[in-house]
């Protein structure tokens, strides 16, 4: 889960929808007194954190409340100034994003740094393993041959290891790839030739919503 502190509603609004179009869980708070007692009830795998808030600072709170927690952060702020930048980056955060930003490209680095903070860029199901940082896909020791966008189907999945990628999302991103408006019968077809080539059928279908693989590490 992802954490938001933003006063902005109407940002925290847009991105808690586009974070959820790509199975991110995001929650936003719009204080830091708010946030704080939300962290205290609930673990979070990243914040995504405003520098200028009503009630403090945002460089202030990551030192005293989340750098203790070892919590990744990202910074925003609607300064670009190159010191508070590098106060931030300084101070231990992962990324700034400066406002006004692009959604896709905070999406990105939000991605980025899950990844990286995986304790194994190797995921495995059962005899198939999946190298996210050289894209390569292995049936044992033997690498299995996937298209471009079968490759990009199996990422999707394991990007999101665990939990239900939904077939509208697949669409979506099927339509950003190549720029084909397909539909649903065709999302089974490729997932059908990938299911071929793994020889193993580890991509679990949850019916009328999507697909999902389970991820041991």
């Amino acid at each position: 889960m992802i954490l938001l502190v933003e006063d902005n509603e109407t940002i925290a609004r847009a991105l808690q929808y586009s974070f959820q179009k790509n199975n991110l869980t995001l929650e936003y708070r719009n204080t830091l007194r708010e946030a704080k007692k939300y962290i205290e009830e609930s673990s979070f795998q990243l914040i995504i954190l405003d520098v200028t808030l009503p009630d403090g600072n945002g460089f202030d709170f990551f030192h005293d409340v989340l750098e203790p927690k070892n919590i990744p952060t990202i910074f925003l702020t609607a300064k670009e100034e190159e010191d508070d930048i590098v106060k931030g980056l300084q101070m231990g955060a992962e990324d700034y994003v400066t406002k006004p930003f692009s959604t896709k490209e905070l999406l990105a680095r939000v991605q980025k740094i899950l990844l990286r903070n995986e304790k194994n860029s190797i995921l495995k199901v059962g005899d198939i393993s999946f190298d996210m940082d050289k894209m390569m896909v292995y049936k044992g020791d033997n690498e299995i041959e996937l298209t471009s966008l079968e490759l990009k189907l199996l990422h999707l999945l394991f990007l999101n290891a665990n939990k239900v990628v939904r077939r509208t999302t697949i669409l979506d991103k099927i339509w950003e790839w190549t720029g084909n408006d397909v539909d649903d019968h065709t999302v089974t077809v490729y997932f059908k030739r990938i299911r071929e080539k793994l020889k193993t059928d580890i991509i679990v279908t949850v019916k009328g919503i999507g697909y999902r693989v389970d991820v041991s590490k």
